[in-house]
Parts: structure tokens; C-alpha cells; sequence
């Protein structure tokens, strides 16, 4: 019912540290995670929010508020706040949204760190220093405007590194590498890396975070709701919070922003 009656979803899965103590079954994939996440949360938040009037909102902000961990300002400064953002559309105002959501969200003025996954090149293409710039000017936007300290890139190799190190203004300040498409990091993008003090990392995301049936079979699990065809997913941004002191995760979490496709 409310999904029929609004345009954007927003959901965010609460402190997952917390909800995976409660629960036994580790995901076996950050994909499951995700999916498990979305489909669980939006059946606790239909279940405990009933609609208040008869005006449905243009944006279902759907959060579980007891499991959100707010950082307090006494507590900001032992607290790393990393994010990485997996954009499903390529558009450049998501990356604004969602950096805002993030900081209002964890009640944080700036993310420490941002890395970014925008949407892959299509089948057979490979991808340029021009398919990342758009996304990278507006990472470099929110540096300025002191959102974000330091800003990252995910499965580059060597050359692209090297192209988007020269071009851009603030320069990367990490690389991801997927450790299922290599056991040992390239030597030429290692010594790159180490020449230019760009921190390399891994990860074992999927190249496709969620697809968009897997999305959709989430929210109709969630929501009970059929008629969910016509919702895409915009973007997905996982942070985690950690105590520098002694390097344990305090909170992790997602936020999704999704839209429904204009008849």
C-alpha cells in the first residue's frame, strides 16, 4: 500500500554488529548480506509503523531508530568512520544524497574516508579515465566542502590509477583490489601505489553488488508486496565504524536509496 504511493525509498538496516549476535546464520556473501539486511528491515519496519493520516509520503524513510548508532561529539574523535558507496545509476547527485544521509544518519558533520564503486562498464567495454571523472568531481565537491577527509577508488589497475592520480585534483588516497580476480596484488600497481602513498586494500565484493531482481525479490519478501516490479535500485552505501584505538568494528550497516521508474 505505501509503496504504491511513493516515489523514493530509503532504509536503513541499523547497527548490524548488533543484529548478527542475534542471529546465528552468518551470510555467506556481502550480496546475501545485503539482501537478508533490506528484506529483514523493511518487514520489522512495516510491522511497527502504521500510517499515521491518510497522506502517504513521496519518500519512505524506513529505519529501525532503536538500532541506529549515533556517534556522540564526545565520543568522535576515537571513531573512524568509513563508507563505500556502490552506485547502481550513474548519476551524480546520488553521491551527494547519499554522503549527507550518511553524516545525518550517524549524526557526524564528515565520513573519514569514501570509497567509490560506480556502475560497471557494460558487457565487453572496458572502463575509462572519462567514466569515472563525473563521479569523481563530485567525491572531490565534498572534500571541499569538508564532508568527506579522504577519497578512494575500487579495482583499478595500474594505468587507470595512474590516469585518474594525474588528473584529478584530490588525489586518491586508496585502491581496492578484489582478492577473487587476483591472490597476489599486480607488482606494477603495487610499486605505483607505493611511489605515490595510495593505500592498498582488499575486498571481496561481487562486481554487481545486487542485482535488480535480487532486489526486488528482497522488498516483496519484506514487504509482502507484489506489485514492486516497477522499483530500482539507485544506490548503496555500507559504512563501518571503528574505535582507532583498538581497531574493532563498533557499528557496520547499509543505507539504500531506491526509485520507483516514472509510468
Amino acid at each position: 500500500m505505501w509503496l504504491n504511493h511513493a516515489k523514493t525509498l530509503r532504509l536503513h538496516t541499523g547497527n548490524l554488529v548488533n543484529r548478527n549476535r542475534l542471529k546465528k546464520k552468518c551470510p555467506s556473501s556481502p550480496s546475501e548480506e545485503l539482501q537478508d539486511c533490506i528484506q529483514a528491515t523493511l518487514s520489522d519496519w512495516f510491522s511497527t509503523t502504521k500510517p499515521l493520516s491518510k497522506d502517504f509520503p513521496d519518500t519512505l524513510d524506513c529505519s529501525i531508530t532503536q538500532e541506529t548508532d549515533a556517534i556522540t561529539p564526545e565520543e568522535r574523535e576515537e571513531l573512524k568512520v568509513s563508507a563505500k558507496l556502490f552506485l547502481c545509476e550513474s548519476t551524480q547527485s546520488s553521491i551527494r544524497d547519499a554522503v549527507e544521509l550518511a553524516c545525518q544518519t550517524l549524526a557526524v558533520s564528515q565520513l573519514d574516508s569514501v570509497i567509490i564503486a560506480p556502475p560497471g562498464p557494460l558487457e565487453g567495454d572496458s572502463q575509462t579515465l572519462a567514466d569515472l571523472q563525473p563521479a569523481w568531481e563530485e567525491l572531490e565537491a565534498l572534500v571541499r566542502s569538508q564532508k568527506i577527509a579522504a577519497i578512494g577508488t575500487s579495482d583499478l589497475d595500474k594505468d587507470l590509477l595512474e590516469q585518474l592520480y594525474n588528473w584529478a585534483q584530490v588525489r586518491p588516497s586508496s585502491n581496492q583490489v578484489n582478492l577473487a580476480s587476483c591472490c597476489v596484488m599486480p607488482p606494477d600497481l603495487t610499486a605505483f601505489a607505493k611511489e605515490f602513498d595510495i593505500q592498498l586494500l582488499t575486498h571481496n565484493d561481487p562486481k554487481e553488488l545486487m542485482s535488480a531482481a535480487t532486489f526486488q525479490e528482497a522488498v516483496q519478501e519484506g514487504t509482502q508486496d507484489l506489485n514492486i516490479t516497477d522499483w530500482r535500485l539507485e544506490w548503496v552505501l555500507r559504512y563501518s565504524i571503528i574505535v582507532k584505538s583498538r581497531g574493532i568494528i563498533k557499528a557496520k550497516g547499509y543505507l539504500v536509496s531506491a526509485m520507483k521508474a516514472s509510468p
